[in-house]
């Protein structure tokens, strides 16, 4: 029997269990990368390990995230970042060099090697054959620290590729087409690889556009090829070492199997609020746009970008409409200049902005009060722009070009000829002397901390009966943007839990904290794909710090429910969905926790006396973490 690329890493990299789907295998992880915001908890994190070096292959600690470095938080951070970097091992990349899964793409990721960073989008590097995943900071300290990294063994789905993209029809609209096929849970305990003939013509940009955007899918990770197209990319960044042929087996066997004919996409576009609420743009004509923003680790490569150039030559944008650039990454910044395409870009009226996340996380470039923007962007949750009110919609850079040029949604087929695809020249310029290395010996490197770097506290472990009210009921799929916003206010606090705690769940529930610091332990009851969206742990820790006991819902989402499990909040399934609409908030229940098992069904007591059952899917070992009072205590006691 044949084996497919994600089941030829997963078994080279196994380390405990068996390749069954649904059952816990864990996995030995080559490379790991943080992002600021996420980054100085996991950090902290690694520290209270006490390992001292990094025990990965590499391990890369990357600024893109709060580079607006507003009051002293930011760049304390910043510093702390990357004097631990320097004590522990590791590679820092300084704020402004460009976006993590952009320049670790360019940079340092390797086909046939296992990755996991502290953001949901770590699967860009799929792109060139990299088994990459998004995961919480903690699974990330501790892989750096040289423990297993533990998930579902997942199906694999191929997603067999026909025929080319023609016309205006971008990468983006291959993964915009999966998401209004399958839905924002459609891909959750799947990883998806790609095969066919279609993938040799996708360039490897085009095709990390679609493994960066399958986190929307809720899925595992997702993966291409890599083949000549891979070797050309690697060898163009001066890494041809690093190159390594790796391709499914021809009688190779998967769990499922989606067909895509490239060649009958169309420019699509993600509706508010949803990555998922796809359509045709042709369907949106007359629509007025107030606002374009173009870059994010989707899409903001040296082919999108020149592509936008070549599209904004010699016109400009209308005045009713803003339009924003975000290079991925300073290579990219400097391939523009050197091809001249620059100064179209700032001719047609665009603002060029810092090689960094910016607009995509709400860090500046909000839109207009109820504004429509359109966004190149992989999200599009209510509010994440900053703008409450805001209309996001989420489009390829091409397109997105186009549109700002019209200051309003047209149709495609009026657009004329679309600009040719590009390929990377042949002398790409290196920016790796702007990554800070480690010296040989870091015994004279001083970690500096900062006023409000906080260390992680220390949490109780599970009691044996947990009698708590429902402190908020929410609705399907919250998001860990609805749990904890983003923004430069409240971003700026991802290293002290005490202080960011206070916005949990405050663009949903304004009263919610209060609630919880008057009752001192609660339970949130919430719908389908709970927390799905970002990897940010603090979605866990705000929560758990609050006193969050428990979580009841209909279905989880991957990475939320590893940080849950991994603060110590006890995730349950609604044994019968329809038991939601009987719950409300207020209601005081009483959890057994004494009597869970792996895997059982334990019965909740109402203070109305009902019952409600509710089950788990937990594994032993998950089941034993939470009752130690999360990760961390669990790891510490195998150490004592």
């Amino acid at each position: 029997m044949g084996k497919n690329i994600t089941h030829k890493i997963i078994e080279k990299h196994l380390v405990s269990g068996d390749m069954i789907p649904g059952r816990e295998i864990g996995l030995r992880i080559d490379q790991t990368l943080t992002q600021d915001a996420t980054g100085t908890m996991a950090w902290l994190q690694f520290e209270a390990i006490g390992v001292g070096q990094v025990k990965t292959d590499l391990s890369v600690s990357y600024v893109d995230h709060n580079t607006l470095q507003m009051g002293f938080r930011n760049p304390d951070d910043h510093r702390y970042l990357r004097t631990v970097a320097a004590k522990s091992g590791a590679v820092f990349s300084p704020a402004g060099t460009g976006i993590c899964h952009q320049l670790h793409l360019e940079n340092f990721g390797k086909p046939g090697s296992t990755l996991i960073g502290s953001d949901s989008h770590t699967p860009t590097a799929g792109g060139i054959g990299a088994m990459s995943m998004g995961a919480g900071g903690l699974s990330v300290a501790l892989a750096m620290a040289g423990e297993a990294y533990f998930i579902p063994m997942p199906e694999v789905v191929k997603v067999n590729l026909t025929g080319k993209l023609t016309g205006w029809a971008a990468g983006k609209d291959v993964i915009l087409e999966l998401l209004r096929r399958l839905t924002v849970k459609g891909g959750v305990g799947k990883v998806f690889e790609y095969a066919g003939p279609g993938v040799a013509a996708l360039s490897v940009p085009e095709r990390a556009t679609i493994t960066n955007m399958g986190a929307e899918l809720g899925a595992t990770t997702s993966i291409f090829p890599s083949d000549d197209r891979t070797r050309d990319f690697l060898d163009k960044m001066g890494r041809s070492d690093d190159f390594v042929e790796l391709i499914a087996d021809p009688d190779a066997e998967y769990d499922e199997v989606i067909d895509i004919d490239l060649s009958t996409l169309e420019p699509m576009v993600a509706q508010p609020h949803m990555p998922d609420q796809v359509c045709p743009i042709r369907e949106l004509a007359g629509k007025k746009i107030d606002q374009v923003a173009i870059g994010s680790c989707t899409n903001s490569s040296y082919s999108d970008l020149k592509n936008t150039a070549q599209i904004l030559a010699g016109k400009q944008t209308p005045p009713e409409t803003d339009l924003m650039i975000s290079p991925g990454s300073k290579q990219v910044l400097k391939l523009l200049a050197r091809e001249n395409l620059i100064e179209p870009v700032l001719d047609a009226g665009a603002r060029l902005l810092e090689c960094s996340c910016g607009p995509c996380i709400g860090m500046g470039g909000s839109p207009t009060t109820a504004g429509v923007s359109v966004r190149t962007f992989n999200r599009n949750f209510e509010g994440r722009s900053g703008t409450l009110d805001g209309q996001v919609y989420l489009v390829s850079a091409q397109s997105a070009a186009r549109l700002a040029l019209d200051g309003a949604f047209t149709d495609p087929a009026t657009w004329g000829p679309a600009p040719e695809r590009v390929d990377l020249p042949e002398n790409v310029p290196s920016i790796r002397s702007l990554f800070v290395f480690p010296p040989e010996d870091p015994t004279s490197v001083e970690v500096l901390r900062g006023p409000n770097i906080v260390a992680l506290e220390k949490f109780d472990g599970l009691p044996d009966t947990i009698e708590a009210q429902i402190l908020l009921k929410v609705d399907d799929n919250i998001t860990t943007d609805h749990i904890l916003p983003a923004g430069a206010e409240i971003t700026a606090l991802r290293s002290n839990i005490p202080a960011i705690s206070q916005y949990i769940f405050n663009r949903v529930d304004a009263e919610f904290v209060g609630r919880m610091k008057a009752a001192g332990q609660g339970i949130i009851l919430g719908g389908e794909n709970y927390g799905q969206g970002s990897s940010r742990e603090h979605a866990a820790l705000g929560p758990r710090h609050l006193g969050v006991k428990a979580v009841i819902v209909k279905s989880l989402a991957r990475i939320h429910r590893a940080n849950l499990i991994n603060f110590g909040i006890l995730p349950l399934l609604l044994t019968n969905p329809a038991d939601y609409d009987s719950l409300s908030q207020g209601k005081t229940l009483t959890i057994p926790a004494k009597d869970m098992k792996p895997g059982g069904t334990i019965s909740i007591t109402i203070d109305d006396g009902k019952i409600v059952p509710v089950t788990n899917d937990l594994t032993k070992k998950e089941l034993e973490i939470i009752q130690s009072g999360g990760l961390l205590n669990a790891v510490r006691e195998s150490h004592t």
